[in-house]
């Protein structure tokens, strides 16, 4: 079965507010509201991978605990920015 577009980043969207951790949740849940709708298709898929990831390794590695996995340095990296601005806002 084919996603639409639409489809796919209301799952994505869904699955970032429903980590299962609220740590993660308002971490990831803002950012895809932010900035899913502006991705490129590979920034959509790393995002998706993303996703499927615990968040007791992406909750450290956002954090800057611990070292994130190659694949996903910057894209970890562009949302601790984004969290670290909210907090202060």
């Amino acid at each position: 079965m084919n996603e639409t577009p639409e489809a796919r980043l209301k799952r994505m969207k869904m699955r970032s507010w429903r980590r299962g951790t609220k740590e993660m949740d308002m971490i990831l849940g803002p950012y895809a509201d932010s900035h899913l709708a502006h991705m490129t298709e590979a920034r959509l898929v790393l995002f998706d991978r993303l996703l499927w990831e615990n968040d007791q390794d992406l909750l450290p590695w956002v954090l800057g605990q611990t070292v994130p996995l190659p694949d996903y340095a910057e894209l970890i990296a562009e949302i601790g920015v984004f969290a670290r601005a909210r907090l202060q806002a």
